[in-house]
């Protein structure tokens, strides 16, 4: 095991609570298995998920505790823990929920949604463009990601932007699918820009259509 100094932050042994650390490694596990980076299906075996995150075999045990509490992780009995799977009906049904969700988002954003707010948005929207132009895929998600964390953040109602992530998680986004062409990706530029026009207009209809649209058929539901 390496020192403290080379572990990752968040994981070094006198800097948080040993549930503290644990958390920090589930949320690290979680967004690699929402980037695509630990795909459906994936084993996740103890030894190198301690040297992935370089933390305990106690944190990570917890970790997986938790993800398995949110579906993110099966346990399989005298074998193992792996990525969960879903069928393509699950998937829908979690697409479904949540262009439910972020529709009520969208109804609810608009009293935060000041300047300071919309010049965050037009930068990471400008941030998605130029990682389309030129970045890779790993940054494009980033950016991508980025963006709808922000516009996230306008949401008053605390309860419903925690469902909306833990839904976003519960999906992962396999990077190579997420945007099948060049149309899909390009759209998504698009539609970055149509949610900021409606939320300066204060236009609550055109924010709910553009938001569920984001998620459109033909989409993974996890994209957006």
């Amino acid at each position: 095991m390496e020192s403290d100094q080379a572990l990752p932050a968040g994981c070094a042994g006198d800097a948080m609570s040993g549930p503290t650390r644990s958390h920090s490694v589930a949320e690290r596990i979680a967004q690699d298995i929402q980037a695509g980076a630990l795909p459906p299906g994936a084993w996740l075996k103890q030894i190198d998920l301690e040297r992935r995150y370089g933390c305990s075999r106690g944190d990570v045990r917890r970790a997986l505790d938790e993800l398995v509490a949110k579906r993110l992780v099966q346990h399989v009995p005298n074998r193992g823990h792996h990525v969960f799977e879903l069928d393509p009906q699950r998937l829908a049904q979690l697409g479904q929920l949540r262009a439910i969700l972020e529709a009520a988002a969208a109804d609810l954003s608009y009293d935060k949604a000041d300047a300071a707010a919309l010049q965050r948005l037009e930068a990471l929207a400008a941030r998605f463009e130029a990682a389309v132009r030129d970045g890779t895929l790993l940054e494009q998600h980033a950016a991508n990601i980025a963006f709808h964390m922000a516009l996230l953040e306008l949401c008053p109602n605390p309860e419903l932007a925690a469902m909306i992530r833990e839904t976003r998680n519960r999906v992962p986004s396999a990077l190579l699918s997420q945007w099948p062409t060049r149309g899909w990706i390009e759209q998504s530029i698009r539609d970055h820009a149509d949610m900021i026009a409606a939320l300066r207009a204060c236009d609550r209809d055109a924010l709910r259509r553009v938001v569920v649209g984001h998620m459109r058929e033909g989409r993974r539901p996890g994209a957006g």
